[in-house]
């Protein structure tokens, strides 16, 4: 059946007629899109819906992560024809996931930046859709959560990240990647008491009351600790997950802009992804994927893996 479909098969991103299931479209070719869903701005009926924000202004040191979506979706088409490996059900077959496209924006003007996405999110919420977000750099998360603050409160974090981004800074108009987490709590768009950053390989004192497991202790106590922690931390509230992908090792992600030795084996995140199965997780980003140094293309691939995680998680709770 898969490769009868596979001759027939082409530009599914506009083609498709049914929004749910597998798509046997050959990776190589074709529109693309994530994982070959249906290019969409109609989000009625929608569970899932994955968005890009080619935004990568604030960076503090490499640019290039404004064409990560391009590559996160390009990646994606690899894992199209299969359902994600380790959770035992297929959340493409489950859930009505569509590619809402990319947020326009204008790039000179980046002080307007944050607004348009926090309503280019809110849109999503209001649809009764998930946003899973691929950026981008991680000033992005900001706006995110404050649209989901407005709707759900303040939420629990999981932070994935080499970088707590916990960095003073009190100017309401500057736009930095270092600095979402700390703006986050100050505005109460974050619980910090139920928030979590693993990974952490980096030092900044102030951790704003933010639990930090770093990658020392995954890899010294193991992933099943952690994930006890973490759970312990989010508890049964609403909770948001954003993944940096510079938390990886840059043996497994070096396409990135502030690469940071002795991170997380691709293995060990992917572990502690599905280790979070039953939180009630009301969406999720993943950021800072920057082709321009991912000569392989495994930076994407693996960026790619963490949106369907990330979708393979929301799905979870609703089989």
């Amino acid at each position: 059946m898969a490769l009868e479909d596979a001759k027939n098969q082409v530009d599914q991103a506009f083609t498709r007629e049914d929004p749910r299931g597998l798509s046997f479209e050959s990776a190589f070719g074709g529109a693309t899109s994530f994982l070959r869903r249906r290019y969409t701005k109609d989000l009625a009926g929608v569970d899932v819906a994955v968005t890009g924000i080619p935004f990568d202004q604030a960076v503090t040191h490499r640019p290039g992560t404004r064409f990560g979506p391009r590559a996160i979706r390009e990646a994606s088409a690899l894992q199209a024809f299969d359902a994600p490996y380790g959770w035992g059900y297929d959340p493409l077959s489950l859930l009505t996931v569509v590619d809402y496209g990319d947020m326009a924006f204008d790039y000179a003007n980046t002080r307007e930046v944050p607004a348009r996405i926090e309503a280019h999110v809110g849109a999503i919420l209001d649809a009764g859709a998930a946003p899973v977000t691929l950026g981008g750099d991680h000033s992005i998360t900001l706006p995110i959560l404050r649209a989901v603050a407005a709707r759900r409160g303040p939420v629990a974090l999981i932070q994935f990240d080499a970088h707590s981004d916990t960095w003073a800074d009190d100017d309401p108009d500057r736009i930095d990647h270092g600095t979402f987490l700390y703006k986050a709590i100050r505005e109460g768009v974050v619980n910090p008491e139920a928030s979590v950053s693993v990974g952490i390989r980096t030092d900044n004192p102030d951790t704003l009351g933010v639990t930090i497991l770093d990658a020392p202790s995954v890899h010294r106590d193991g992933v099943d600790t952690a994930l006890d922690r973490i759970r312990a931390l989010v508890g049964g509230g609403p909770v948001y997950v954003t993944f940096d992908i510079d938390a990886l090792d840059p043996a497994f992600a070096p396409g990135t802009g502030t690469p940071v030795w002795g991170g997380l084996a691709s293995w060990q995140a992917a572990a502690l992804l599905r280790g979070l199965a039953g939180i009630d997780l009301i969406g999720g980003d993943v950021v800072e994927v920057s082709p321009p140094y991912d000569t392989t293309g495994a930076t994407a691939i693996a960026g790619a893996h963490v949106a369907m995680e990330l979708i393979a998680l929301y799905g979870w709770t609703r089989r």
